[in-house]
Parts: C-alpha cells; sequence; structure tokens
C-alpha cells in the first residue's frame, strides 16, 4: 500500500478557462457617458490624498495623455461599439443620413399610397329629350373616332366629343323607334336596332344607310360586333349573327333563351360570346357552336349587364337586376364562379377599364348611383350620384378615362374617373369653370 500511496500521480492536462467578462478598448470608450469621469469636488483642491493614484487610475482607464480633468476627445479613428447612449455629436456621417430622416428613418414603414382622387361632379351635361326609361333597351355608345351614338324616340343623334358637334343621322319615322346603337370597333359604321326587329347599318359620315337586314320576330335591343360579325339580341330569345359582306339578313341563330335577350358582349379576342337574358341566365357561346358551351344560372333576376377582362383571359363579369343586385364573376374556361358581390342596388351596366384593373357599374332600384371597383379586391374607389332615376346608358371614351351615363331623366353626364394608361395620374377634376350643359338636338 505505501508503495502504491508512493507512484507519482500524472498531473492532468491544465484546462484553460476563459473569462465571461468583455473588456473594451478604453480608448475607444466614452465613460464620461457612465459617469466614471472624474470630476472635481469643491475643497478638493487643498487635500492631496489619493492623488497620485487618481492620476495613475485616469491614465490608465483614458491613456497615457489624458489630462487631468479626464475629458480626452476620442482619435478620429475611433469606434465606439458598445454605447449607453447616443452621442449624436460624434455620430458618423453618411451620405444617406438626411434622406432617411426625411423618410421617417430606415426601419420605419413604407408610407400608404394614398387613395387616388376621383371628381364627384360630371364635368359636362347634355340634355337628351325622349331619352327612354326602358331597362332593356341599349341607346348610347361611344366610337373609337371619339363620335357618341344616341338614339332618342325615332332618331339617332350623333355628338362629336371633339367639337360638340350634333349632327342628326337618321329617323326612323312613325311606325318605328330606336332600341339599340353600337359601333363597329373602327368607328366609321353604326349598328341601329329597331322597335319592328330590324337591325340597320349607317355610314356615319356620309350618313347614309348601307344595310337593312330583318331576322328578328320584335324588336332588337341589344347589339355587339367582333371584329367581322354583329350578333343582335331580341325579344323573340333569339340571337342572330349578321355577316354585312353576305347578301343574307343572318348567317347563324342562337336559340338557348327562355326571354329576352338583354345583354351581349364579345371577349376581347373574339372567341367567345356573353348573352344575358329576362330569364336570369347568363349564357356563354362559341363561333363552332350554336348550342351554349356555359349555362350559368345563379343570378336570381335579368342578366343585361356584361363585360370581359381586358386583363386576364376567359374572365367575365356579370350583374342582375332588382332582385338579385349582385355582380358576378366567371372563369369561361371551367365555368367556375370565382366571387360574388352584393351592391345593393339593380346592376344596369358593367364596363371594364382598359387603363387600370378597375371597373365601373351604373345601377338603378333603389339608389341610381355610379360605382367605380378596384379588382380583384371588389374595394370601392368612388361612389358617384346626380342622376335622379335609373342609370340604364354606359359608354366608354377611346382613351378609356372617361365615361357617359344616361338615364331616364332625359340627361347624359360626362364623368371623368379613370387615369390615363401611361401617366395613371389622377382624374382631372374640371370643377365648375368647365361645368356646362347643353343639348344633344
Amino acid at each position: 500500500v505505501a508503495r502504491l500511496l508512493e507512484i507519482p500521480k500524472t498531473p492532468s492536462p491544465s484546462k484553460v478557462t476563459y473569462s465571461d467578462r468583455f473588456i473594451p478598448c478604453r480608448t475607444s470608450s466614452r465613460l464620461h457617458n457612465f459617469a466614471l469621469a472624474d470630476r472635481p469636488s469643491p475643497g478638493s483642491g487643498s487635500r492631496d490624498d489619493g492623488s497620485a493614484y487618481s492620476r495613475l487610475l485616469r491614465a490608465e482607464l483614458f491613456g497615457g495623455d489624458a489630462s487631468p480633468g479626464g475629458d480626452r476627445q476620442d482619435s478620429p479613428g475611433s469606434n465606439n461599439l458598445f454605447r449607453f447612449k447616443t452621442d449624436r455629436s460624434s455620430a458618423p456621417s453618411s451620405p444617406f443620413a438626411e434622406k432617411l430622416d426625411c423618410a421617417g428613418g430606415a426601419g420605419s414603414p413604407t408610407p400608404k399610397k394614398a387613395p387616388r382622387k376621383v371628381p364627384k361632379t360630371p364635368h359636362k351635361v347634355l340634355d337628351a329629350p325622349s331619352l327612354q326609361d326602358d331597362f332593356y333597351l341599349n341607346l348610347v355608345d361611344w366610337s373609337s373616332q371619339n363620335m357618341l351614338a344616341v338614339g332618342l324616340g325615332t332618331c339617332v343623334y350623333l355628338w362629336s366629343a371633339s367639337s360638340s358637334k350634333v349632327t342628326k343621322l337618321c329617323d326612323l319615322g312613325p311606325r318605328d323607334s330606336v332600341c339599340a346603337v353600337h359601333w363597329t370597333r373602327e368607328g366609321s359604321y353604326l349598328a341601329v336596332g329597331t322597335s319592328l326587329g330590324d337591325v340597320q347599318i349607317w355610314d356615319s359620315s356620309r350618313c347614309k344607310r348601307i344595310r337593312n337586314m330583318g331576322g328578328h320576330q320584335t324588336r332588337a335591343g341589344v347589339l355587339a360586333w367582333n371584329s367581322t360579325i354583329l350578333s343582335s339580341g331580341s325579344r323573340d330569345k333569339n340571337i342572330l349573327q349578321h355577316d354585312i359582306r353576305v347578301p343574307t339578313d343572318y348567317i347563324s341563330k342562337f336559340s338557348g333563351h327562355r326571354s329576352e335577350v338583354c345583354g351581349l358582349k364579345w371577349s376581347h379576342d373574339d372567341r367567345e360570346l356573353a348573352s344575358g337574358g329576362n330569364d336570369n341566365q347568363l349564357l356563354v357561346w362559341n363561333q363552332r357552336s350554336q348550342q351554349p358551351v356555359l349555362r350559368l344560372t345563379e343570378h336570381t333576376a335579368a342578366v343585361k349587364a356584361i363585360t370581359w377582362s381586358p386583363h386576364q383571359h376567359s374572365l367575365v363579369a356579370s350583374g342582375g337586376g332588382t332582385a338579385d343586385r349582385c355582380i358576378k364573376f366567371w372563369n369561361t374556361a371551367n365555368g367556375n364562379m370565382l366571387n360574388s358581390i352584393d351592391t345593393g342596388s339593380q346592376v344596369c351596366n358593367l364596363a371594364w377599364c382598359k387603363n387600370v384593373n378597375e371597373l365601373v357599374s351604373t345601377h338603378g332600384y333603389s339608389q341610381n348611383q355610379i360605382m367605380v371597383w378596384k379588382y380583384p379586391s371588389m374595394s370601392k374607389v368612388a361612389t358617384l350620384t346626380g342622376h335622379t332615376l335609373r342609370v340604364l346608358y354606359l359608354a366608354t371614351s377611346p382613351d378609356g378615362q372617361t365615361i357617359v351615363t344616361g338615364a331616364g331623366d332625359e340627361t347624359l353626364r360626362f364623368w371623368n374617373i379613370f387615369p390615363s394608361m401611361k401617366a395613371q395620374a389622377p382624374a382631372r377634376d374640371a370643377g365648375l369653370f368647365s361645368f356646362s350643359r347643353s343639348h344633344i338636338r
């Protein structure tokens, strides 16, 4: 046992001990911020007790060239990383400092974009005597050549938005009346639907009728052009396809509605035709079949308001009448309903803006308002009022910035509601100084 006790013990390897203390570089510290600098006290000058120790301590803390007051200035290259408080007087300067301060600081949230201002009053009002208060008619259209066509009783009038000149295009006579007007996409020819069921084509530059096509048994209240084909819907429940290049009145007939056809709109690529009827149905057709490819029956009132999105293929919106009050969005590629918004009033018209992804709706019972919506959120951009009866008619200017609305109060009102395509600046409020009211005939 003694021998075992005499065996030398092997020393264990030494362990390196790391301290958890952080000792900063004293030359870069501002200890006066921590109130550690020596401050002379009253009467301390008479006593020299510990003065040598104090000088030595200051020399160790503040450097060998420290002044007796301990107020040594940092060297230009000092870099103090751990501060008790911010000393703005010696903070490093940055070329972006002023910009960040003006913007609210680098960490501040991005300021919310102000909503676009939409003028609440029309910049022009036209009197339109004998403008019918009939939900099933379509009596106003705006051409790509900036010419407005309006059906008033038995006559069609043209109003130039450039010169304000009014031209009487035609008079159908005492036995007939105008039920619908619609321009070709080029803006040279105007189609007119009549109460006798005829569809007439007029050359607007010569004020001359060039075609008269029959086929409907009663009034033709809605028209729609694509590039070459004119579609007409009637109270006889049928949709006729007219081709003015051939001598026959129509080249095909679509029969799918069980009541009057009051809404028609071709898609922007001319592949699909959407039709709405007083049977509460929205039907989608194509050129290859005389039967609808989609039959959408979710509306609970007549479907007159129809518009296709110019920003997304196969997206169409439809609006229902007084018992429905909803705007519904559909994907025609699969027939799914994407959204439905209750507007609180009869939906009379819909138009999608080509400049921005917004749409405008006009309404009847009970509020007679005009509403601008942002898609797809369907948040309200503006609500406009002024008409005293249902806002039954709607057309958009060629530049996409202005709309004209018509109502049974026999007025046409022009509103600047959309931005331009390039600048997307707020619509200019014309104000009272340019507010004008004149007659369309």
